[in-house]
């Protein structure tokens, strides 16, 4: 085969365009161009999103819990407070599985062994809770088990050292340590401060290599001081319970004011709760029912009838109402009193409490006047305390009163209220006829309310209080050794849908002391006695009596008695 000469091959002798390399070249400093223009943009010029993606993987930004402040009582004492209480979490792919340190770490989580391995094998292998806020010797305990993957955050957690007295004043802050009910829900934005904040960089395993930029402090919460007394709260609610218990009642309240102040001394009710301990609490048990739930109030209204009567001039103290013979037809109603009294003073109507002298002496009233002293007085409207779930109560426009719907009215019947607005609409009797305004907080002050009865008017009442309260009056088991006292007994019969239960009844007592100068007012509210006694001034009273004298006591109020209270053993009268 004849060889081939390739440098005499016309393809290779041929001559190659310039152009063709010079393209070359330009193509390459181009790609060479646009490297350097991307690797500019990356580092120079946008490098923020870079930058940022870097930080989702590695940065992190720790937040700094701050401490929720403290909540105190009228003293001093601690009703609410924070302690440190670190929370347990696992980067599940990382824990050691050595099955006698796990065995010790599900005994002091509390837990299963089985419940520990349920958690580490959830499908979120980067971050699970084991446990919320462990005492600081358990989180010790579990740190000097040294298991790899297991790590610790610190939180706070609240402690209520009143317990179950004070629970439903107090409330409780959830496991995130916000306000739920109560003060802690009231005064959530002053107790909760604010968290700071700590940028760092962690490595795989979520340990901190370096800390990024400047940190940001928390700010912890303000310290609220309440008016309550932890003193008068727990005895409150200490008799309280053994009322409930001993009538075999449904409920109970306690309403406990400072007559100069209107500050809240007490606020109890049973059936509480443990606020530290809530893993069966129903609803039922949340409600702080001396707040939150309406009754129609029964005779405990009949003093305010009397006082509005003597305000616009149409009775004295002394004017005479005939309320023979017991009854009193109206329309296709039937009022009744317990016993056939004849003829009584207006003293004598509060007295006997006589539904019959009740509805007369409203007659004498225009439904427009007694609707606005009602208003006046705080009725059907949402009392001004800053605590969550205060109920308005109702009270219906005066133009659509029926003559009847006007009688029933002046013996509680037909309008709505709570316990506590009860209690707060004594305060127009106990401070000269002014109604001041009611407060949680402490306040050092006196205060000034709203005129509705002039101070004569207001003494006549308290006078009319203090017979009630004493010989042949209804309420004569609130009597108070050392201490002279005025107020009004309340049996009302419980409303089941459309019409009234003929066995269920709510006993109501509401008063104040010294009768001369008040200093406190107290009201008491027994739900559903059923152990044989249901009256107002038998099951109610004797709460009110023990209640005032020990709160007198507390606050420093010397005695205005000499003589010990003569204490009735006999049945007590009583009226619906």
């Amino acid at each position: 085969m004849k060889s081939i000469r390739y440098t005499s091959s016309p393809l290779l002798a041929s001559k190659t365009p310039v152009w063709r390399s010079k393209f070359i070249v330009a193509c390459l400093a181009l790609a060479f161009l646009g490297l350097v223009a991307r690797a500019a943009y990356v580092q120079v010029i946008g490098n923020d999103f870079f930058l940022r993606q870097g930080e989702v993987r590695f940065a992190r930004t720790l937040e700094m819990p701050a401490s929720r402040g403290r909540i105190l009582d009228r003293n001093g004492l601690i009703l609410a407070s924070s302690v440190v209480a670190p929370s347990i979490w696992a980067i599940p792919e990382d824990v050691e599985r050595d099955s006698a340190k796990l065995q010790k770490l599900a005994r002091l989580l509390g837990m299963p062994l089985s419940e520990l391995n349920k958690r580490l094998a959830d499908e979120d292998k980067t971050f699970v809770w084991l446990k919320r806020q462990v005492d600081e010797p358990v989180a010790k305990e579990i740190a000097d088990l040294k298991i790899a993957g297991i790590y610790q955050r610190k939180e706070y957690k609240r402690k209520y050292p009143e317990g179950e007295a004070a629970a439903h004043v107090v409330g409780f802050a959830n496991v995130e340590n916000l306000g739920q009910e109560g003060a802690e829900l009231s005064f959530e934005k002053q107790l909760s401060g604010q968290a700071g904040s700590r940028r760092v960089i962690k490595d795989r395993l979520g340990r901190v290599v370096e800390g990024v930029g400047d940190d940001v402090p928390p700010v912890d919460g303000k310290d609220i001081q309440l008016s309550i007394d932890s003193k008068v709260q727990f005895f409150a609610y200490q008799k309280l319970r053994d009322s409930v218990t001993a009538h075999k009642a449904k409920s109970g309240s306690a309403v406990v004011l400072d007559a100069v102040t209107g500050e809240v001394l007490a606020l109890a009710n049973y059936p509480s709760y443990t606020p530290d301990d809530r893993r069966k609490l129903t609803g039922a048990q949340l409600r702080n029912i001396a707040i939150t739930d309406t009754f129609e109030p029964g005779s405990t209204m009949k003093p305010i009838t009397a006082a509005m009567a003597l305000e616009a001039g149409r009775v004295t103290p002394q004017t005479i109402i005939n309320v023979s013979p017991g009854s009193y037809q109206l329309d296709r109603f039937t009022i009744r009193d317990t016993h056939n009294y004849g003829s009584l003073t207006v003293e004598g109507v509060i007295q006997k409490s006589s539904n019959v002298g009740a509805l007369k002496i409203a007659q004498k009233m225009r439904p427009q006047e007694m609707w606005d002293t009602y208003t006046a007085l705080g009725y059907g409207q949402k009392p001004q305390l800053a605590f969550p779930g205060a109920a308005t109560g109702r009270l219906r426009p005066w133009k659509s009163w029926r003559p009847v719907e006007q009688a029933t009215m002046s013996y509680g019947y037909g309008l709505s209220a709570s316990l506590f607005q009860m209690a707060h609409s004594y305060t127009a009797f106990a401070h000269d006829g002014e109604v001041i305004a009611a407060t949680l907080l402490k306040r050092s002050e006196p205060a000034h309310g709203v005129k509705v009865f002039s101070e004569n008017n207001a003494r006549a009442i308290r006078k009319m209080l203090q017979m009630a309260a004493g010989p042949g009056g209804t309420g004569q088991r609130a009597q108070t050794l050392g201490y002279s006292v005025g107020g009004k007994s309340g049996t009302a019969h419980k409303q089941v849908g459309k019409g009234y239960a003929s066995n269920k009844y709510r006993a109501w007592f509401t008063g104040m002391a010294p009768i001369e100068k008040p200093r406190i007012i107290v009201a008491v509210m027994i739900d559903e006695p059923s152990n044989g006694v249901y009256f107002g001034g038998a099951v109610a009273a004797p709460v009110f009596s023990e209640v005032v004298q020990q709160t007198l006591r507390i606050m420093g109020v010397q005695p205005d008695m000499a003589v010990k209270p003569q204490i009735v053993a006999s049945s007590v009268e009583e009226s619906f």
